[in-house]
């Protein structure tokens, strides 16, 4: 198994030890664990502000990576919240502030608004979607030091009810011709089963069938654990899945270097 989306207590929505996650992960058999705590400046909520004591966490992941070394490969990572404008400039400069292997791109916000709690007390379900798939090719357009954009259709979690997605297949046809071309992949985010979204996957089968049309081919595979029981999460159903739309790989990481495993 190789899970490339983890969270410990340096992610202000998890409390447990990184060495807990990693212990975890070696006993679950996870040959390589991407450590990807949360970093998203400028987040509105202030009581998750998804800061990160950067010397802290830089510590601790070169530390676990040499002391894990002979059980387990592990990445040090990041997950990137992106937003735009000033927020931007604070991204671009955590992530070339130290030699991470692997970063996620994500949305967690739209128009200074977090998708959790207050986006959609004004918008409906469907004007929500636009806007945000909207946002989202904006700021990738914007900021490109990541790696692969984390659960592109994040925003599925927090509708009353799925849209007909036919209206915004041209514009995320738009964000993965534009990954592609920028050399950068998408994840397989197996946290859609723990939500309940049932046949909803992250990225939903629409959207996963159609970055594979158009040669996507980095796409890597992330539990987005917060706890150790989370780790490594439907990994054999998130295979079945790629295997089920013709990929033949999945992508790993290493000094920010994609390298494709055969499945």
């Amino acid at each position: 198994m190789y899970d490339y989306h983890s969270h410990s207590f340096f992610s202000d929505d998890s409390s447990v030890p990184l060495k807990n996650m990693i212990e975890a992960a070696i006993s679950m058999g996870i040959k390589e664990l991407a450590v990807t705590d949360h970093y998203d400046p400028d987040y509105p909520d202030k009581n998750f502000p998804f800061d990160l004591d950067f010397n802290l966490y830089h510590q601790a992941l070169l530390a676990a990576e040499k002391e894990h070394s002979k059980n387990i490969k592990v990445v040090k990572g990041l997950e990137m919240g992106i937003q735009h404008g000033e927020t931007n400039k604070k991204c671009y400069l955590a992530a070339s502030d130290f030699p991470y292997d692997f970063i996620i791109g994500s949305f967690h916000c739209c128009g200074g608004q977090d998708l959790y709690s207050k986006y959609f007390i004004e918008r409906s379900d469907e004007d929500g979607v636009r806007e945000f798939y909207d946002y989202v090719y904006e700021g990738i357009c914007d900021f490109n030091n990541f790696d692969v954009l984390g659960h592109i259709n994040v925003i599925d979690r927090y509708v009353s009810k799925i849209p007909d997605y036919s209206q915004y297949m041209f514009k995320i046809e738009q964000i993965l011709t534009k990954l592609i071309n920028m050399g950068k992949g998408i994840e397989l985010n197996t946290s859609s089963f723990r939500y309940g979204l049932g046949e909803r996957t992250t990225p939903s089968k629409e959207i996963l069938a159609l970055y594979k049309s158009l040669g996507g081919e980095i796409i890597t595979i992330g539990s987005d654990a917060h706890r150790e029981k989370q780790l490594g999460y439907k990994y054999k159903e998130a295979i079945e899945i790629l295997i089920s739309h013709g990929f033949k790989y999945i992508t790993t990481f290493d000094k920010r270097v994609a390298k494709q495993i055969k499945i």
